[in-house]
C-alpha cells in the first residue's frame, strides 16, 4: 500500500512548479551582485520572487528580506527587543520572547499592549487561528501563508514572517516582511545584500522555488482549494467523534486553519500513536517537529490548562491539497482500529 502523507504542517511536499523554477535557476551561472549581464539574470530572479512573495502576502508597500527559514527570520525580528509572547508560540519565537501574555482554553490571547508583543497567526499544532491587533510588534505567519488570505499592508502589523517549505516551496528559505521604514539592523553583517538586512550571496535557487510556490498557493487560494480540505478535515472529525466519543478535538468551535485536526486521546500517548501510524503506513505527527526529532508533551496544550497527561496524549494531522477522501478514511479506519486495540491492553 503507498504510504499516506498527512503532516502538512511539518512541511508540504514540492510544488512541481517549485521544482521547475529550481532546476530553471541552476543554469543561471551569475551572483545577483554583479553588475553584467550573468548577476542581472540571477537578480532577476531574485526580484521576480519577491515580487510574487508581495502579491502572495498583500505586501507591496513593505521590504521583503529573504533569509534561511522562519528561525532565523523570528531571530532578526525579536532579538534585542524584549518582547512579550505566550506559550504556544513556536520555539523560535519562545527563544527571544518572555511569556507573560495568558492563553485561555480555547487556545486565544488578548493582547492589551499590540507594539511590545508577539502573536502568531496560528498555530502549527491545534491550528487555532488568532485574531492579530493592529500595531502588533511581530507576528509568525508560517502556518496560515498559503492557507489563509494575507493583507500585510492592511494589517498594522510591524513585521512578520514566513517559510518556503509550509507552502511547498524548497526547505532552507523564507523570508521577514518589514513595514516599509522601519528600523531595523543587520543579524548577519558583510556585503550590505537585501536593503542592508542579512548579509551574504543570496540562495537563488532556493528563493526561485520558493518565488513559485508563493504564486501557486495565491492560485490556489483563489481557486477554493482549501474549502475542499476543510471539508476532507471535518469528514474525518465527524468520522472519530462518532466513534471515539472520549477523544477531543482541540479547537473545535474556534477558527482554525482549514486542514488541521489535533486529535487528543488521554491515556494514548501521542508518541504510540505516531510510531502505530507509522508502521501502518500513515505519517502523522504529535505536535510541532521543531525538535529535532524529539516527541515530546505537548508545550502548546500546557499552555492551554491541560496536564502533562493530557498533553502528551496530542496527535495531529495536517492535510494538504493533494490528500484525497480516500486516504482520510482509510487513515480514519487505522487510528480507530488502533484505538480499540490501545483501550482493550489498558482493560
Amino acid at each position: 500500500m503507498a504510504r499516506i502523507y498527512l503532516d502538512h504542517n511539518a512541511t508540504a511536499p514540492l510544488r512541481p512548479e517549485a521544482r521547475a523554477a529550481m532546476i530553471a535557476a541552476m543554469d543561471v551561472v551569475g551572483n545577483p551582485s554583479s553588475v553584467h549581464a550573468e548577476g542581472r539574470a540571477a537578480k532577476a530572479i531574485v526580484e521576480q520572487a519577491r515580487a510574487a512573495l508581495a502579491t502572495a502576502l498583500g505586501a507591496h508597500g513593505a521590504d521583503i528580506v529573504f533569509v534561511s527559514g522562519a528561525t532565523e527570520a523570528a531571530a532578526l525580528a525579536l532579538a534585542g527587543r524584549d518582547l512579550h509572547g505566550a506559550g504556544i508560540e513556536h520555539d523560535a519565537v519562545r527563544a527571544w520572547t518572555r511569556e507573560v501574555l495568558a492563553v485561555d482554553q480555547s487556545g486565544l490571547v488578548q493582547i492589551t499592549d499590540p507594539p511590545r508583543a508577539t502573536l502568531q497567526l496560528a498555530n502549527s499544532e491545534t491550528g487555532i487561528v488568532q485574531d492579530l491587533p493592529s500595531g502588533l510588534a511581530v507576528s509568525d505567519w508560517t502556518q496560515g501563508f498559503g492557507k489563509l488570505p494575507l493583507a500585510f499592508d492592511w494589517s498594522g502589523i510591524e513585521m512578520a514572517f514566513v517559510s518556503a517549505h509550509k507552502i511547498g516551496g524548497p526547505k532552507g528559505i523564507g523570508a521577514l516582511i518589514i513595514k516599509r521604514g522601519l528600523d531595523l539592523g543587520a543579524q548577519i553583517r558583510g556585503g550590505g545584500q537585501e536593503m542592508g538586512r542579512r548579509a551574504g550571496t543570496e540562495n537563488v535557487i532556493g528563493i526561485a522555488g520558493f518565488g513559485a510556490a508563493a504564486a501557486a498557493a495565491t492560485q490556489d487560494l483563489a481557486d477554493g482549494v482549501w474549502e475542499r480540505v476543510a471539508q476532507l478535515r471535518n469528514i474525518l472529525e465527524k468520522i472519530l467523534e462518532d466513534d471515539a466519543q472520549s477523544t477531543i478535538l482541540v479547537g473545535k468551535g474556534v477558527a482554525r486553519l482549514p486542514n488541521t485536526s489535533f486529535i487528543l486521546t488521554p491515556g494514548w500517548r501521542g508518541e504510540t500513536q505516531v510510531m502505530q501510524m507509522d508502521l501502518a503506513g500513515v505519517a502523522v505527527s504529535a505536535g510541532s517537529a521543531c525538535s529535532s526529532g524529539k516527541v515530546k508533551a505537548s508545550g502548546v496544550l500546557r499552555a492551554m490548562g491541560y496536564d502533562a497527561a493530557h498533553a502528551a496524549a496530542g496527535l495531529r494531522v495536517s492535510l494538504g491539497p493533494q490528500t484525497r477522501e480516500a486516504e482520510v478514511l482509510t487513515f480514519a479506519d487505522l487510528w480507530l482500529a488502533a484505538r480499540r486495540r490501545a483501550a482493550e491492553r489498558a482493560r
